[in-house]
């Protein structure tokens, strides 16, 4: 017995000991995982024989079992890609061996005589988000963002180029992580400016955590711009023109040291041609209709820049800084005919014609740094955060009239019709202060907690002139408005998540205190104040069937807060039969919704389905309703001819509001050289508002779709269509849309020169956009006819090698709790 006992003991000493290897293989330039790439393990002393062969998983990962300590040299190829070579030392010390994240990049000569089989997917799923990856997407050589948005799925951008998502048009944009308000503010003007090829991706956050604000309805689209891998620099610059106008941009980055900096900056010059618009209002009591017809020309600029940098201080911490801008300046004229008729006689009256001049601009400016704090533990992170957002907007308008005495029925409109000028300016400031915290416990949770406080000023000052007998232009008092909205956010948020084998979960609650201050200076009188508290809560679990296949589902509540063009009191009366003001006693929506999705992605199928319902009790709407002339506000001496009746358009809480919709993606990879790819979006919207008397339903589909293929000599060509149905409102609806569009493009000198060449509606210089309204006493038309037919050439260059990204701290101030958008809209709203 004795001799078997050491024999045992002497074979335990004398076997060789097993050890892991264990890393992550990645492109330098998109940072992705590089699947099925070949492992190769060998002896220092003997590289001729291998004691390892294998490859990487899916996402890149590998990790491999090893007999016998020494020196050891790892070697991964892969089709295209250079070759990526590590020397390591295995010792009994230390069983393991990470060899983190290695980077490969393309390889030009070997790409000169491979040709590559396989596409890359473009649509990567998680737990709460999408991503579509723009930059291997051949159309980005000549889109802009916000057409590149239509193949996104969860997204729609109709003909009239107004963005939905998850079929609502009040959502955030953010860039690299960092809210943008000018962007959720404005994004059809911003991002159809910005060119596709400075994007990586867009992810689409469909279930934002307790760590995002708590408003958003619709989600979130992150805009993930271009970075690098590790060494060097490279600086790419470009240049456009189109039918639209002209445009150029450079793009930097470089790296030193611990220390890199990342600038990039665009300007676009635009001057579209004339576009023509025409209506009609029927008022049923008093049996008359009122047309009007018209045509307006303008053009304007565009520009965007940022500048970002990183310094290591140690492994552990890390400091980042950005400064960036957006913003553009716009010039137009107009004019328009209004004439009024007597449905019963024909007789025509109240005819006068307009002529406006306006001057335009509008700009964001932000800044922000992050200190990030690293620690032993994997993942472990403490953040602080500042961040600084001004949002300036100025406006200048001047507007005359022509008419006739003897045309002017009604003494009230003669009054009104004297020429007016309009100087207004307003401006949101926020200050951001950010303390965030997560920690993983064992291998499986993960914990998140976090502080924030934001001091939000809105300031509108809009003032009024109107021209006297002299011809000389005197304040008007009444008609003017000074406003101050200020608000103070203090929130507080944890969250958990869980990753266990193929399923994963996140749950989180969110505290936020409000304190609203809302000065007017014109009527101190009506100052007021007011505080409100507000419990968030959010969960979603997904569950992974196979390598391929997974199922998400989740439940979100989201607030949205009124933006300045919501609250603006601002009486817009330049036609004195439409008018239109902001209504500074909104309150904040909030938004229940509730998601089902399911993804499947293989080499030749990429499929993703989400079903979602959603409801607001308080819906933010806009409403246009019938009044008097002696019921403006700010007009004097209208008591006279009672009996007319004016359009009035105001925000209103209106009640309830549904959205059932399913959204559906599907990308088929023909062949290596050929892509298929659709986008569609279908759902049901409910409006109702008992205060106001109105209700209105109606279904509503969009459908995007193309292909793309590969010729020889690498000649890129893409065809694109897309269709909508009509849009439904509280009061009316929009038009079906088309829209076509083919591009062509091709790389030279190494792949550094890339020429590209487009067109959409060729064969319709012109498409009409109808819009209906509908009320108990009026009806009201308008068909706004705009330039459609677009065709022109990019040019890119690229010099140095793309291999420094700034380094980002993973966590920073995500502001995303304001409503967008100049028009508002609840779900489905235009």
């Amino acid at each position: 017995m004795m001799l078997i006992t050491a024999s045992c003991m002497a074979f335990a000493q004398n076997s060789p000991v097993t050890y892991t290897v264990k890393g992550v293989l990645l492109d330098s330039l998109t940072l992705e995982g590089e699947p099925y790439a070949t492992i190769r393990i060998v002896k220092k002393e003997a590289p001729t024989k291998p004691v390892k062969l294998a490859v990487t998983d899916t996402n890149g990962k590998f990790q491999e079992q090893i007999t016998g300590s020494g020196n050891y040299v790892i070697s991964i190829t892969s089709i295209g890609k250079s070759t990526v070579v590590r020397e390591f030392t295995l010792e009994e010390s230390n069983k393991t061996m990470d060899l983190g994240n290695l980077y490969t990049s393309d390889d030009a000569n070997e790409l000169a005589a491979v040709e590559v089989v396989a596409q890359k997917p473009l649509v990567k799923v998680d737990i709460d988000k999408i991503e579509y990856n723009i930059q291997d997407d051949p159309d980005s050589k000549t889109n802009s963002v916000l057409e590149m948005l239509r193949k996104v799925p969860l997204v729609t951008v109709d003909g009239e180029d107004n963005i939905q998502v998850n079929g609502s048009s009040s959502f955030k944009v953010h860039v690299n992580g960092k809210p943008n308000n000018m962007m959720s503010d404005n994004p059809t003007e911003v991002l159809k400016s910005i060119p596709a090829h400075t994007i990586k991706h867009i992810e689409v956050i469909t279930n934002p955590g307790a760590k995002y604000d708590a408003e958003g309805v619709g989600g979130i689209l992150n805009i993930v711009t271009l970075g690098g891998g590790f060494e060097g620099y490279t600086a790419t610059f470009n240049a456009s023109a189109s039918n639209m106008g002209l445009g150029g941009g450079v793009y930097v980055t470089t790296k030193k040291e611990k220390f890199t900096v990342t600038g990039r900056y665009n300007y676009n010059y635009n001057d579209r041609p004339r576009s023509y618009s025409e209506g009609f209002t029927e008022y049923f009591d008093s049996k008359t209709t009122e047309r009007n017809t018209g045509s307006s020309k303008g053009t304007g600029s565009f520009q965007h820049g940022s500048l970002e940098a990183s310094y290591e201080i140690d492994t552990l911490r890390l400091i980042t800084m950005s400064f960036g801008m957006y913003g553009g300046d716009n010039d137009s004229k107009g004019q328009s005919l209004f004439t009024t008729t007597n449905n019963a006689t024909g007789d025509i009256y109240n005819n006068y014609n307009t002529l406006n001049k306006n001057e335009s601009s509008w700009y964001s400016i932000r800044g922000n740094i992050d200190y990030q704090r690293s620690f032993s533990v994997k993942e472990r992170l403490l953040t602080f955060s500042y961040n600084i957002n001004t949002r300036p907007q100025s406006s200048d308008s001047y507007t005359d009239y022509t008419f006739k005495k003897e045309d002017i029925v009604n003494d009230w409109l003669i009054d009104r019709l004297r020429n007016m000028r309009s100087d207004g300016s307003q401006n949101t400031t926020e200050h951001t202060f950010q303390l965030d915290y997560t920690t993983p416990i064992a291998k499986i949770h993960t914990l998140e907690t976090g502080l924030k406080y934001i001091i939000r000023n809105n300031i509108s000052d809009n003032d009024r002139y109107t021209m006297n007998a002299n011809g000389g232009f005197e304040h008007d008092n009444d008609g003017s408005s000074h406003y101050k909205h200020l608000n103070n956010i203090l929130a507080a948020y944890a969250g958990h998540a869980l990753r266990y084998k193929a399923f994963s979960s996140r749950i989180g609650v969110r505290y936020e205190r409000t304190m609203q201050d809302v000065e007017y200076k014109e009527t101190p009188d009506k100052n007021f104040d007011v505080n409100f508290n507000d419990i968030v809560p959010s969960a979603s679990a997904g569950f992974k069937i196979g390598q391929t296949q997974n199922i998400r589902v989740g439940y979100n509540m989201r607030i949205w807060r009124p933006s300045i063009y919501n609250l603006n009191p601002y009486l817009n009366d330049a036609n004195p039969t439409n008018v239109s003001q902001g209504n500074s006693n909104l309150k904040s929506e909030k938004n229940h919704s509730f998601n089902l999705s399911y993804s499947s992605f293989t080499s030749k199928f990429n499929l993703n389905f989400s079903l979602r319902h959603s409801f607001t009790n308080n819906s933010i709407e806009r409403v246009t309703e019938l009044r008097k002339p002696s019921e403006i506000d700010g007009w004097k001496n209208e008591a006279v001819d009672s009996d007319t009746d004016i359009r009035y358009s105001t925000y209103k809480n209106i009640g309830k509001s549904r959205y059932t919709g399913l959204s559906g993606y599907v990308n088929y990879n023909a062949s290596p050289k050929t892509r298929i790819y659709m986008n569609v979006n279908g759902g049901y919207n409910k409006y109702e508002s008992p205060s106001l008397g109105l209700e209105n339903s109606g279904w509503n589909c969009f459908m995007y779709g193309g292909v793309q293929h590969t010729f020889p000599w690498e000649l890129r060509v893409s065809l694109n269509g897309m269709v909508s149905t009509p849009y439904v409102s509280l009061q009316g609806k929009g038009a079906s849309q088309t829209d076509y569009s083919v591009s062509v493009n091709r790389s030279f000198l190494k792949k550094r020169l890339t020429i590209s060449v487009y067109a959409s509606n060729l064969f319709e210089k012109y498409k009409d956009y109808k819009n209906t309204t509908d009320n108990i006493n009026f009806k009201d038309e308008s068909v706004y006819k705009y330039p459609a037919r677009r065709f022109g050439i990019n040019v890119s260059y690229r010099i140095g090698d793309l291999k420094a990204q700034v380094k980002k701290a993973a966590r920073t101030i995500n502001n995303d709790d304001v409503k967008g958008g100049g028009e508002g809209g609840g779900e489905g709203g235009n």
